[in-house]
């Protein structure tokens, strides 16, 4: 029997990472655990750290890694920071490196692990977005492979079959809607923070699940899929889909439409980039044919989810467009979570940061740190001059 896969998981606390290590605890002969991430979570992470004796754990909150100091299991070997992330991305045992820290964060680990050679399975947007061009560089360089672990690009991923977009006339992503889907713009406008994170379908973390409801996430989405299947923008779509069953469509030159189909679970498509290319089943139940249920699908409002268009945009800008998207609704959410602006800020707030910013075209990675860096005080400048709803 061959040697288990050796997994480093960036983000082990947060939602990706909860149902990672589902998958890890139900397939000890295929993935064993050598390193794993929080931000601020110590007690889980220490948690964690002795139920898979890892040899090394990172937390980035300086913090909290201070208030874990004194507890870390006999043998674990505590890192900080984001040096701390990169130093657990490049360890030599790693076989593959599952970056599921929320936001910007997740570039620098990315790039570290694709320059070590280490296959990565990216379930952080943000990666991608902002350093699109400098990730698939890197992972060319290296030969590592990028293993697409949001949902609906791994179910791209799977209908390729893993491989090229030659036959490809397009993809097509789909989209819950999230809690507004039917909700007029009128109504949207004075959405409340605690309306916004109950999202009917998925479990997931407060950020991606403002995304969500406001769609920037399948704008971030499409603006990954170009980078990751090598299409231009127009020949990547956004279908709404209520139940999220059909996670993506690929239809090919000649009219035929492949989807992939599983229950609204991240499980199906972190064990399929954990495990790929072999498969083995599945720690949540499938779909039951035996039971009746249907399948809907609409096209999306632009109007009343402008943060979709402005991703669009952003990304036919070119250069640094998708990094100032991406900085200015980090920025954006931030402040309707905490009641500083009303849920339709968070749509104005990206427009006016995209007016506002140079979009050329970046030279290197410290052009996309730059710009990130600019167009979140910008995006707070913006924010700060607005009124809750």
């Amino acid at each position: 029997m061959s040697e288990p896969r050796k997994v480093v998981l960036l983000g082990a606390t947060g939602s990706i990472g909860t149902n990672a290590l589902r998958i890890l605890r139900a397939h000890p002969d295929k993935l064993q655990l050598v390193g794993a991430s929080a931000h601020s979570n110590a007690n889980d992470l220490l948690q964690i750290a002795e139920e898979f004796a890892l040899k090394w754990i990172c937390l980035t909150d300086e913090d909290a890694r201070e208030q874990a100091a004194g507890k870390v299991p006999e043998g674990t070997e505590l890192l900080s920071g984001s040096a701390g992330l990169e130093e657990l991305a490049i360890l030599e045992e790693a076989d593959v490196v599952l970056v599921a820290v929320v936001g910007a964060a997740g570039l620098s680990p990315t790039l570290a692990a694709l320059g070590a050679g280490k296959d990565v399975a990216l379930a952080n947007k943000e990666a991608l977005v902002a350093g699109g061009q400098f990730v698939m560089e890197a992972a060319r360089a290296s030969g590592a492979r990028i293993l697409p672990t949001d949902s609906e690009h791994n179910a791209v991923f799977q209908c390729l079959g893993g491989g090229s977009t030659e036959q490809v006339e397009k993809i097509i992503l789909t989209a819950s809607g999230g809690p507004f889907l039917d909700w007029s713009a009128e109504r949207m406008a004075k959405v409340t923070p605690e309306e916004a994170l109950q999202h009917p379908n998925w479990s997931m973390g407060p950020k991606i699940t403002v995304d969500s409801a406001t769609m920037a996430n399948k704008g971030l989405e499409v603006i990954e899929a170009r980078w990751l299947f090598d299409l231009p923008p127009e020949r990547i779509e956004v279908a709404v889909h209520p139940q999220s069953v059909a996670h993506s469509f690929v239809q090919f030159v000649d009219g035929s439409l492949v989807a992939q189909l599983s229950p609204p679970s991240m499980t199906f498509a972190i064990q399929h980039a954990l495990l790929f290319p072999d498969r083995a089943p599945g720690v949540d139940d499938t779909v039951d044919f035996t039971q009746p249920f249907s399948l809907d699908f609409q096209p999306a409002d632009l109007e009343r989810f402008p943060c979709l268009r402005l991703a669009r945009e952003a990304l036919t800008a070119g250069g640094l467009g998708p990094a100032v998207f991406n900085a200015a609704n980090e920025v954006a959410v931030e402040a309707f979570l905490e009641n500083r602006i009303g849920f339709s800020s968070i749509s104005r707030t990206i427009e006016r940061s995209l007016e506002t910013m140079e979009l050329r075209e970046p030279n290197d990675l410290n052009d996309i740190f730059a710009a990130d860096a600019e167009a979140r005080r910008v995006a707070t400048a913006v924010a700060h001059s607005q009124k809750p709803s």
